[in-house]
C-alpha cells in the first residue's frame, strides 16, 4: 500500500459519522488528564499530599516511559523517544479506523491517554506523574490519569485478544 492510499483510508476513516465520536471520547480523555495534572502542577505547594493511608498526591517529573522506564538525561534519546510515541498513536489511530466498536473504545482509552502524556512531553519536556498508592512502606509507581486510561485499555486489550473469539 502507498502512502497516498494510506492517506486517503486515513481522510475516509477520520471522517466516518461513528470515529468523530470515537474523536471526542478521545479528546474528553485527554481534558481529563490535563484538568487532573493542571490541578497538580498549578495548585502544588511542594509538600506530599495526604489523601488516605493508601493514597497521596506526590508530584514526580517522569522523562522515561511508562513507570519511569528508560529515564535518561540524553536529549537526543528523549527525543527519539518522545518520536516513537508520536509515531505510535499515529499507526494506532489508524488501525483504530477500521475496527469494531469495543475495539475502537479500547483503542481510544490507549490514544486518549497516550496523547496527554505526548502532550506533557512536548510541553514540559517531562510527564507530571502524582498519584501515588501505597500501602505501609510498599510504594507503587508514581502514575497519572492518563497512564490509568492507557493501562485500561492495553488490559482490555490483552483481555479480548486471549479471552474473547473474534
Amino acid at each position: 500500500m502507498n502512502i497516498l492510499n494510506i492517506i486517503k483510508n486515513l481522510k475516509v476513516g477520520l471522517f466516518k459519522k461513528e470515529n468523530i465520536y470515537f474523536t471526542i471520547f478521545i479528546f474528553f480523555i485527554f481534558i481529563l488528564d490535563r484538568l487532573s495534572k493542571n490541578q497538580i502542577i498549578y495548585n502544588y505547594n511542594e509538600n506530599l499530599i495526604f489523601i488516605n493511608e493508601f493514597l497521596n498526591f506526590d508530584l514526580i517529573w517522569n522523562t522515561g516511559i511508562g513507570f519511569g522506564l528508560f529515564s535518561s538525561n540524553s536529549e537526543a534519546f528523549y527525543n527519539f523517544v518522545t518520536m516513537l510515541i508520536g509515531s505510535v498513536i499515529l499507526v494506532l489511530t489508524y488501525i483504530s479506523l477500521n475496527l469494531d466498536k469495543i475495539e475502537k473504545i479500547i483503542y481510544c482509552l490507549i490514544i486518549g491517554g497516550a496523547i496527554g502524556n505526548f502532550y506533557d512531553r512536548l510541553k514540559f519536556k517531562a510527564v507530571p506523574d502524582f498519584i501515588d498508592l501505597h500501602y505501609n512502606s510498599f510504594h507503587w509507581f508514581t502514575f497519572n490519569v492518563a497512564d490509568i486510561f492507557i493501562t485500561i485499555g492495553i488490559i482490555s486489550f490483552i483481555f479480548r485478544s486471549f479471552f474473547v473469539k473474534s
